[in-house]
């Protein structure tokens, strides 16, 4: 691995940590770094707030200069326009990479490579192009641009994105020991079940089957997080549920029923939430899994009783647990 592969790698690492979350925008990772020194390690975290490279950017301004900024990194204006403010060539000697090219186009945030351009940065990596038209085109207006450094790495991280401009992007959830078994109560640490809320928040609807509802009487609200509790759809085609259950209970939330769907034709992000008849129902349409697996070892009888061949993309440790994003291969 060569120094560009790897703070490509640290970049992308990053924007894992952010995937799902940033909802319906791509997660994006960016890294800074002058005369072999790495200044600065982010991502993009939610969507309407700074991109990876801005965050970055001013993380490395930090570095550099000893000191702090008086403003919320988070907000584009404010961030676009500090940097825009410092002397001429600060970041002349600077390597910005990228794991997705900036964004050429000014929405809910200016232009990412209107920024790099007039930053005038020693060079510009990028990991793979835009796929969006209109938004693309970005490295058209960069100077000094190094383009596919582990690209298929990066356009694995923005499979999610590429999929829900066009119909929904399916998620499933598991939770399980490391002997493979489930149920029980809780099986993930805290952390792993702050993350799982901070993804309802994020997306679109839940999903979850008729026995969930029945048999565990679910909330299946943020509380961890204090952020939105997700619309919910029931896929079942008995219709007949206690009404008076948490679930039904939480304010601002739309519950559906259905036994079809056709729902999942639409750009979204469902995440599914259930055991193993809800795996085997979805098998086909499911794109990614995410597994949370703990170390421990349970004698509990349940488990995903299912044959499927997984590929793992991303691995990383939240708190004791084991964070698995994985898809269906050979299916």
């Amino acid at each position: 691995m060569n120094c560009d592969e790897f703070y490509m790698q640290l970049a992308l690492n990053e924007a894992w940590k952010y995937q799902g979350l940033t909802y319906p925008n791509p997660a994006v990772g960016a890294v800074v770094v002058q005369d072999g020194r790495l200044l600065s390690i982010a991502a993009h975290q939610k969507a309407g707030t700074s991109h990876a490279e801005v965050l970055a950017l001013i993380s490395a301004y930090e570095t550099l200069s000893g000191q702090k900024i008086d403003f919320d990194p988070m907000d584009s204006l404010a961030s676009h326009d500090f940097l825009l403010k410092l002397p001429p060539n600060f970041f002349a000697k600077s390597t910005i990479y990228v794991t997705l090219e900036p964004c050429s186009h000014h929405g809910k945030t200016p232009s990412c490579a209107s920024l790099l351009s007039k930053l005038k940065l020693q060079r510009v990596v990028i990991a793979t192009c835009d796929p969006i038209k209109g938004h693309d085109g970005g490295m058209n207006l960069l100077e000094n641009v190094t383009f596919g450094v582990l690209s298929e790495k990066a356009e694995i991280l923005i499979e999610p994105f590429k999929i829900w401009q066009k119909r929904a992007f399916v998620l499933f959830k598991l939770a399980q020991t490391s002997n493979g078994r489930i149920g029980g109560g809780y099986l993930s640490s805290k952390a792993s079940l702050h993350h799982v809320h901070q993804l309802r928040d994020a997306c679109d609807t839940l999903l979850i089957g008729g026995n969930t509802v029945r048999e565990d009487r679910p909330t299946l609200d943020c509380r961890f997080t204090g952020g939105r509790a997700p619309d919910v759809k029931i896929y079942s085609r008995n219709k007949d549920f206690d009404r008076e259950i948490p679930l039904f209970k939480v304010k601002g939330r739309e519950i559906g029923i259905t036994d079809g769907l056709s729902f999942l034709d639409h750009p979204s992000f469902v995440l599914v939430e259930g055991g193993e008849g809800m795996l085997q129902a979805l098998q086909k349409q499911i794109d990614w899994l995410l597994i949370y697996q703990t170390p421990k070892l349970s004698t509990n009888a349940l488990s995903y009783n299912i044959e499927m061949n997984l590929e793992f993309l991303h691995t990383e440790s939240v708190d004791v647990d084991m964070m698995i994003w994985s898809r269906q291969v050979g299916y």
